[in-house]
């Protein structure tokens, strides 16, 4: 297992080594942010990326309110909802396209979304693919076409920096009907053949700027606590210390959040089953887009490689994995008493909680949902148990105080620092 998660470590710094550039936005990558902030494109307009993915709370869900509970965003349809906590979108362009390897026994390495199925493939960057699921996704911002974003990107106020960046891509004949086909579930743009071809190359053009802007150093920044240790700008506390001395060793947290190099990611994008329990206020279990109802379980990676006849092979082995996130701006907050939800569900709301789980799935006694001492002296069964990982937690015999000081280290990571 420790194989597993060292491998590509020296691949992934490499990747990372150029995020942090000369300070400022490109052309490019200002468009990425005017798309990525704009309500208009959704539905209704009245949900933009940052909806579930604002930088003031670590670039994922922004509400304390939703947080607390079911973790999950409404789209821009009022009472539809995603399955999944945002994940955060910083840090998403450092990922490399999705792979198997054959080392450690076999993983799946790299793409984006819990579940990896924006695999990079399609535009050569899982942060790219990633841009382009939501847009059409019927609980997300549901627009009914790619077309429709097209439209609304070129014919915005700053639409014109499509075709700075891109020429000639905004150049596509829209029928009249356009805006009243986009506002209109289920419909589509009539466009012919050239202009169709357009306005799917546009799209993806779309996608790639959103990657520049989440690839710019407004989100990827390397400008916490511990870069700044790193530099020699800034002393840890003795607290932190610990915190990292235990990170790095019996906490076994760096055998996933890679932790090398000058500027670490802490992450080796792998796939994991933590055993995680449900989430039960997760409102998914009620969505009338889940056949299931409360028997739906969330088969993560393995759901997806289920789609692929190229990897379907491989999928029992990874349901229930979901992907090992940045831990960077994990502890990032809107104020201190902002509450975040951790994990793929949102199970977690504070980190003290998430990492008293790793030091005691194993061995405390397993109680019911809504049991009192839930998530202190008990916890609840997984959602699936099958792929579990019983090799780096679960049992790490870490005291109240170690608890304390991993939290304190991770605490570091927030992006933003002024020494």
């Amino acid at each position: 297992m420790v194989s597993k998660r060292l491998m590509g470590a020296a691949a992934l710094l490499l990747l990372a080594a150029g995020a942090a550039g000369a300070a400022g936005l490109t052309v490019k990558e200002q468009l990425g942010k005017d798309i990525f902030f704009d309500n208009n494109l959704s539905i209704n307009r009245n949900q933009s990326c940052a909806v579930c993915h604002a930088p003031e709370a670590g670039w994922t869900g922004p509400s304390p309110d939703i947080n607390s509970h079911g973790a999950v965003y409404e789209g821009s349809i009022a009472g539809r909802f995603g399955n999944r906590k945002p994940p955060s979108s910083a840090y998403a362009t450092t990922a490399p396209i999705l792979n198997y390897i054959r080392q450690g026994g076999g993983m799946f390495v790299g793409g984006n979304f819990w579940d990896g199925r924006a695999t990079g493939e399609k535009l050569g960057n899982p942060a790219a693919d990633q841009a382009q699921g939501p847009f059409l996704n019927p609980l997300e911002q549901a627009l009914p076409d790619s077309a429709c974003v097209v439209h609304r990107v070129c014919t915005a106020t700053y639409g014109t920096a499509m075709d700075a960046v891109w020429p000639g891509s905004c150049a596509i004949a829209w029928p009249a009907d356009v805006d009243t086909s986009c506002a209109t579930e289920g419909a589509f743009v009539n466009l012919d053949a050239p202009n169709r071809a357009k306005s799917n190359l546009a799209y993806d053009y779309i996608a790639l700027a959103i990657a520049a802007y989440e690839g710019s150093t407004e989100s990827n920044a390397f400008t916490s606590k511990y870069d700044a240790f790193l530099a020699g700008k800034a002393f840890l506390t003795p607290e932190e210390r610990r915190g990292l001395t235990l990170f790095n060793g019996k906490a076994k947290c760096a055998r996933c959040h890679v932790n090398t190099g000058r500027t670490p990611l802490f992450t080796d994008y792998t796939y994991d089953n933590l055993g995680v329990p449900r989430n039960v206020e997760n409102p998914f279990y009620q969505s009338t887009f889940n056949p299931l109802g409360a028997a739906w379980i969330d088969l993560g990676l393995g759901g997806f490689l289920e789609s692929r006849i190229d990897y379907s092979r491989f999928a029992k082995a990874n349901l229930g994995k979901h992907k090992v996130p940045t831990l960077r701006n994990v502890d990032k907050k809107a104020a201190p008493d902002f509450v975040k939800a951790f994990g793929h569900n949102g199970y977690f709301k504070s980190l003290k909680e998430i990492v008293h789980f790793y030091n005691t799935r194993d061995v405390l006694p397993t109680c019911a949902p809504g049991s009192p001492g839930e998530k202190v002296t008990c916890w609840p069964l997984p959602e699936l148990a099958l792929t579990m990982n019983t090799a780096e937690l679960g049992n790490l015999k870490l005291s109240d105080a170690e608890e304390d000081a991993l939290v304190a280290f991770m605490k570091t990571l927030t992006d933003g620092y002024q020494p």
